[in-house]
């Protein structure tokens, strides 16, 4: 098992070794970047902002009940700081790159799986193109790109969703809010934030890549690569963050 996983290892390595070149032909290479962003970014606009807009209120909503079930007066102000610092920390660069592990690492996984069972991958090969660059680079350079701005897009609509949980509530004032969104916060966190997300985004594109392009067998081999390129990216996103908390915030 420990063998299969090190020699696995070896291949991704070996494979992403093969994609990070120069392209061939740039004004191919622009077209399927530009084709890229749209199906990996654009496509996931809806899911991003819907989740971000209730889970920024549940956020809200449940730092409201703790600091006031709490024994400490803790001013109203604090629900906005604190909705913002987990927005920034945790909710929107970790979870929202869970969503699109799910979302983008089976669509990933599942578009280069096929090519590989119905022999377009070999066509392309015997035709003299680096396949893996021809697929994987447009697709890592899209999510690194794009991702970002996914990410940003969250953070603000999970304050705006926090700001509309006061305002059907009741239960802290616009004043109140605005005050804690404004609160300072170490720019540190910040770049925590957006570091996550530019690894969260290059593991989401090449880990599904590599399933992908290694499927043996026919369509029933291509569901189980995407079922096991959407869990491997998770746990590979999982670690990852636990490196990095420790590296840059410890």
């Amino acid at each position: 098992m420990l063998k299969k996983f090190f020699s696995a290892i070896g291949e991704y390595i070996i494979l992403m070794g093969k994609s990070v070149q120069k392209p061939q032909k740039m004004r191919v290479f622009w077209k399927l970047f530009m084709r890229e962003i749209n199906d990996l970014g654009v496509n996931s606009f809806g899911l991003v902002i819907f989740t971000s807009i209730f889970v920024g209120a549940v956020v809200a909503i449940q730092m409201y009940n703790n600091f006031h079930s709490s024994s400490f007066p803790i001013p109203p102000a604090f629900v906005g700081y604190a909705t913002k610092a987990v927005l920034v920390l945790e909710f929107s660069p970790t979870i929202i790159s869970l969503i699109l592990a799910g979302k983008v690492g089976s669509y990933i996984a599942s578009s280069i799986g096929t090519m590989r069972v119905s022999e377009q991958i070999d066509a392309l090969d015997i035709m003299g193109v680096n396949s893996p660059n021809f697929l994987i680079l447009p697709k890592i350079l899209a999510c690194v790109i794009f991702n970002p701005l996914l990410i940003a897009i969250s953070i603000v609509f999970g304050i705006g969703g926090g700001y509309l949980a006061g305002v059907l509530t009741g239960n802290w004032t616009k004043a109140d809010y605005i005050t804690g969104i404004q609160m300072f916060m170490p720019n540190l966190f910040i770049f925590y934030a957006f570091l996550k997300t530019i690894v969260f985004a290059f593991i989401i594109a090449t880990v599904p890549s590599y399933f992908g392009y290694n499927v043996k067998g026919g369509s029933l081999e291509v569901g189980r690569a995407s079922t096991q390129a959407v869990v491997w990216t998770m746990v590979f996103i999982i670690l990852s963050e636990l490196v990095l908390t420790q590296l840059v915030l410890s």
